[in-house]
């Protein structure tokens, strides 16, 4: 693989509502089509790539709102981390609760959520799925979510001084991947 293109899928009211949503399967919302649908000329093209999602409904709405109705596969391992008995619940509501409290303190990186998924272990999938993926020769055009992107990102440039967020593009926004001359650009740009 030479290319790899990474775009964060649409808006949602999870991400509009700052929920922890990773594996529930919420739909790009109203407002996250429309802006997918104003910037849609100016995201790289998918033909010559191979195309893929998540399956998520919110990833195959983004592609198709960039891309049409092109034929993709599904990479399960790309998908957000589960949060467990956290999902569809935001700060406010969980920061009186014990085990909220627990799951951030210390190393909240390997500290699992009841009922989900550590940040280590989901990052682990997705690394997995990325090594799989750069020993294929077609160029990649992947449509995936905002954790999926921060740990391609760490490990594609971990010479990149950069936080989690600092790597988060926002919903509808990604990175075109130089992956022979080793060098990303942000799109849409």
């Amino acid at each position: 693989m030479n290319r790899l293109v990474l775009i964060r899928h649409g808006r949602t009211d999870g991400s509009d509502r700052h929920l922890y949503y990773g594996s529930t399967d919420l739909p790009v919302n109203a407002a996250g089509l429309r802006e997918l649908r104003q910037r849609a000329g100016q995201y790289p093209s998918c033909e010559g790539f191979r195309v893929l999602t998540t399956g998520y409904l919110r990833t195959e709405q983004t592609l198709r709102a960039i891309c049409g109705e092109v034929p993709h596969d599904v990479l399960p391992d790309f998908g957000e981390i589960h949060f467990g008995v956290f999902e569809m619940r935001g700060y406010d509501e969980l920061k009186d609760r014990a085990d909220y409290q627990a799951w951030l303190a210390g190393d909240w990186m390997a500290n699992v959520p009841p009922g989900g998924e550590s940040f280590d272990e989901a990052q682990s999938r997705v690394r997995r799925a990325l090594g799989e993926l750069l020993r294929r020769p077609e160029d990649v055009y992947a449509v995936v979510h905002g954790g999926t992107v921060i740990t391609v990102m760490q490990s594609l440039f971990p010479e990149f001084v950069r936080t989690q967020y600092e790597w988060l593009p926002k919903p509808g926004f990604g990175y075109e991947i130089d992956l022979k001359n080793h060098k990303f650009r942000d799109i849409p740009a």
